[in-house]
């Protein structure tokens, strides 16, 4: 006769020896997990994002200035803009960060986000992309975060910035 598998049947299978092994206390949250609109049309989103809890993620509005290059080409170090009005540097905001989130729903984000994936590739930040569009409406978008983004996502659904902030524990 076949007893049915209780979903504490492996716990309790375990020796004392494979015991000791066990994780019994909570992972602990990332350190810091950035997330930037690249555009305009993702700035409204990542605001009502970043109203919900998180454990340590920070949020950001890239500038106007920041999604053109600079008169030679590169970024520099781009202005981003936290979601109560202060402007700072990228390059301060990426200390003791373990991941950015790029958030893009258009094609004028391209630039800001090559240099923000190049600004983390240079120190080590994994980056993910999350693009709220058709392909074929952002393709420039996707081109840009494809290089550097180890997550790239592209969706419809608004909520699914949500949810690859809660799979990164920000």
């Amino acid at each position: 006769m076949y007893r049915p598998i209780l979903l504490n049947s492996c716990a309790r299978a375990a020796t004392a020896a494979e015991a000791r092994f066990r994780i019994d206390v909570p992972i602990a949250p990332s350190r810091g997990a950035n997330v930037v609109a690249l555009d305009e049309g993702a700035q409204p989103i990542v605001r009502r994002v970043a109203a919900q809890p998180w454990h340590s993620a920070r949020f950001f509005t890239c500038t106007s200035a920041a999604l053109a290059p600079q008169g030679n080409g590169h970024a520099g170090d781009l202005v981003v803009v936290s979601m109560d009005g202060v402007e700072s540097r990228l390059s301060e905001q990426l200390v003791g960060v373990d991941v950015a989130v790029m958030v893009a729903t258009a094609d004028e984000g391209a630039f800001a986000a090559t240099a923000i994936g190049a600004a983390c590739a240079v120190r080590g930040i994994m980056t993910a992309g999350v693009v709220l569009a058709d392909a074929r409406e952002c393709d420039a978008a996707v081109l840009a975060l494809r290089p550097h983004a180890r997550v790239l996502l592209v969706t419809r659904d608004e909520l699914d910035v949500s949810e690859v902030l809660t799979a990164l524990r920000a």
